[in-house]
């Protein structure tokens, strides 16, 4: 069973190494963290009132009565192909697996045989993740995944024994090509974010770091930004916006 939060596009990639890029997105429900930290509040269906990450709606299991159950990936492949017939495409269009955090249903058949699928049709095919779940690359197609890593920081609140995974990170990075790392951070956590994202990348092997403005709407994202771009100047790290937030802020489907 593959519980699924949404599916949408053509939209642009908002953010990442492939940011601007015309993709479908395949949101999953569940997450195994809540993110408090980063304090976007919202009102659950029941009334309680939260602070989250900006994926609330996919993180929450209160949600989960307005997730989509899909029994077979047929049935996932199936819906995203409405959506790239919108457009007559001459390529393969991106297809963008994220979350919550997709990898709960790595083990799962029917999320390998969505993946495989993807991968042997010639799309590109990036997933999103935490990155903190251990995982195994039993399979070719496998290697040919883009990792999107979003290694969350102690902005979070999230513990650090359970939000850095040094083995997972290395085995992707190892297995794969392209994955990179993102950081999510605001204004004021400048100064930790640099210690712990290079006690990080010591410890793993080498590959591009972005770093991105915390905020969930286009004025909080202006407020960060300026501050965040500089701390990637003087690193050497990479700067990327989040285009589908300064243009939408958080609204869902785009």
């Amino acid at each position: 069973m593959l519980e699924i939060n949404e599916i949408f596009g053509p939209t642009i990639q908002g953010e990442g190494k492939l940011v601007g890029t015309p993709s479908v997105f395949i949101r999953f429900g569940k997450c195994n963290f809540s993110c408090e930290g980063f304090g976007v509040e919202y009102e659950t269906p029941s009334g309680i009132k939260k602070c989250a990450c900006d994926t609330y709606y996919a993180v929450d299991t209160e949600y989960k009565d307005t997730w989509t159950k899909y029994k077979t990936y047929e049935e996932v492949v199936a819906k995203v192909d409405e959506l790239i017939s919108i457009y007559p495409y001459n390529y393969k269009i991106d297809i963008v697996i994220t979350g919550g955090e997709p990898l709960l249903y790595w083990n799962k058949q029917e999320f390998q045989k969505l993946l495989e699928h993807y991968i042997s049709a010639g799309h590109k095919v990036t997933i999103e993740t935490n990155a903190s779940l251990n995982l195994n690359f039993e399979h070719d197609y496998q290697k040919e995944l883009l990792f999107s890593m979003s290694v969350k920081l102690s902005n979070s609140l999230e513990p650090l024994k359970k939000r850095v995974n040094i083995n997972t990170l290395t085995s992707v990075l190892t297995n794969t090509k392209e994955s990179y790392l993102k950081f999510v951070i605001g204004k004021d956590f400048l100064n930790d974010a640099k210690k712990e994202i290079n006690q990080i990348i010591s410890s793993i092997p080498k590959c591009d770091v972005y770093l991105m403005p915390l905020g969930d709407t286009a004025d909080q994202i202006n407020k960060n930004c300026e501050d965040v771009i500089n701390m990637a100047i003087e690193n050497g790290f990479k700067y990327c916006d989040r285009l589908h937030i300064r243009v939408w802020d958080n609204k869902r489907g785009v």
